[in-house]
C-alpha cells in the first residue's frame, strides 16, 4: 500500500487546544465531513460524532487508548483466533454498514459515506474477521495518520470476532514507531483488552509523535495476516 495522497485542505477554523473547554468533551460544532476536514481534525486530536442532530467535534477529557504492547490476548481469545480468517481492507463498506446496523448508533448515511470516501483515498482501513463459511463474522474500522489508528467502531456477529479483529490490528501496529491505538472512551469491554485512560494533554503529546511516524499500513501487503 502506498502512502495516501494529501486531500484538499480543510477550510474551517477549529479552535486551538488552548481554547478547548477543560471539562467538556465537545470542542466545536458544524463544519463538514470532507476528507480534508476529517484528516485535519484527526491530526489535531478531534473526531466527529453527531449530537442532537448536529455535527459535533470531540476530544474526550479522559481519552482511552490501548497500548499495543499491553494488549491482553487471553487464552480463550487465542482459541477464538483459530476460528476466523482475517483480512485487511477487503470489505470496508460492509464493515461500516454492519457497525451502523445497531439501535441508537451515531453512524448515519452521511458519516458512513464520509469514511468510505476516506478509505478510497487511503486514510481509513478495516480489518475483517471471516468464519469458516466465509461469512463476515466481525470487524472494525478507523482512520490512520502516521502510526495513529483512530478506531471508530467495531462489530461482531459471532463470538469474539471483533476481539480477534482487534488482535489483528495490534499485530499490524506492533513494532512500528510511536504506535497510538485510540479507542476514544473506555468501556468495560475495551478495558478487559488492556485499554487505559489518559488525560487530554497526554493524548495530544502522544498524537504529535504518532502522526510524525511512518504509517504501518503503507507498508502492508494486501493480506498481512497470511504468513509467507
Amino acid at each position: 500500500m502506498a502512502v495516501p495522497p494529501e486531500p484538499p485542505p480543510n477550510r474551517w477554523d477549529f479552535p486551538p487546544p488552548s481554547a478547548w473547554p477543560p471539562d467538556d468533551d465537545v470542542i466545536a460544532w458544524g463544519a463538514d465531513l470532507e476528507p480534508g476536514t476529517l484528516v485535519h481534525a484527526y491530526r489535531h486530536g478531534l473526531f466527529p460524532m453527531p449530537l442532537n442532530s448536529r455535527l459535533a467535534w470531540w476530544s474526550p477529557v479522559k481519552r482511552a487508548v490501548i497500548p499495543v504492547e499491553g494488549f491482553r490476548l487471553s487464552r480463550s481469545l487465542r482459541r477464538s483466533q483459530r476460528r476466523y480468517r482475517l483480512t485487511l481492507d477487503i470489505a470496508f463498506p460492509q464493515v461500516v454498514a454492519a457497525c451502523a446496523d445497531r439501535p441508537d448508533v451515531w453512524i448515519d448515511e452521511a458519516m458512513a459515506a464520509a469514511y468510505v470516501r476516506l478509505h478510497q483515498l487511503g486514510w481509513a482501513h478495516s480489518i475483517e474477521a471471516w468464519d469458516e463459511g466465509d461469512g463476515l463474522a466481525g470487524g472494525l474500522y478507523g482512520v490512520t495518520i502516521g502510526s495513529l489508528f483512530a478506531g471508530e467502531s467495531m462489530f461482531h456477529r459471532e463470538r469474539d470476532a471483533s476481539k480477534v479483529a482487534l488482535a489483528g490490528l495490534v499485530q499490524v501496529m506492533s513494532g512500528v514507531e510511536a504506535p497510538l491505538l485510540d479507542v476514544q472512551w473506555a468501556t468495560p469491554h475495551l478495558t478487559s483488552l488492556g485499554a487505559e485512560v489518559i488525560g487530554r494533554a497526554g493524548y495530544l503529546e502522544r498524537l504529535a509523535a504518532a502522526i510524525a511516524a511512518p504509517d504501518p499500513f503503507a507498508g502492508s501487503t494486501p493480506d498481512p495476516f497470511v504468513e509467507n
